[in-house]
């Protein structure tokens, strides 16, 4: 097909060209001149090189430069689309991340609450732990305070007994009394 064109063009070429070199002669037999063909055989020759000369150096870096062109534009093309396909994937994800964000929103919201009252619940057993320590501690150090007030007072109320049971007896015994109560103990303890 390319040969065909390539055919094509160089006949048209070479039409142009007779017909250019055609019109000097037929201007010149019309004042009556002769037509000199040897001279317009020559030009067409020189034409004819030319082009053919042209279309060998020139011709290829055109057809090389124009199916380049065209296969650059076609990479283009195909880049484009896929650029394109891509950022239709893209937005069609992003229309489902909008789409499922209040989803995603409730569901965070969810799981941020139950994580807050699995951590207010741990708090409030871990508080209730310590309270019942520290009443436990509280009641140990009371009856342990009350243990040894008792017993302070207990010591408090003897040594007071001793001291007032000495002065009642001090005051109630004379000498005599004093000395019958001895007697009357010691009966009693050897007979026993």
């Amino acid at each position: 097909m390319r040969k065909k064109l390539v055919f094509t063009a160089m006949l048209a070429a070479g039409g142009l060209a007779v017909s250019l070199l055609a019109a000097d002669p037929a201007m010149a037999a019309e004042e009556g001149h002769a037509l000199p063909w040897g001279d317009f055989a020559w030009r067409v020759v020189n034409i004819v090189v030319f082009v053919a000369i042209l279309w060998h150096f020139v011709g290829k870096l055109c057809v090389n430069y124009f199916r380049g062109r065209r296969q650059g534009i076609r990479d283009g093309i195909d880049d484009l689309t896929a650029r394109r396909e891509k950022a239709q994937e893209n937005l069609a994800e992003i229309e489902k991340r909008i789409a499922n964000l209040e989803e995603e929103r409730e569901a965070i919201l969810a799981e941020s609450k139950a994580q807050a009252e699995a951590l207010k619940e741990d708090i409030i057993a871990k508080a209730r732990v310590q309270a019942e320590q520290i009443v436990a501690m509280a009641r140990v150090s009371a009856e342990s305070e009350a243990q040894s007030m008792l017993q302070q007072m207990r010591a408090t109320i003897a040594d007071e007994l001793i001291d007032a049971t000495q002065k009642h007896l001090e005051k109630s015994l004379n000498k005599s009394k004093h000395e019958k109560l001895i007697e009357n103990s010691l009966k009693k303890v050897v007979l026993q």
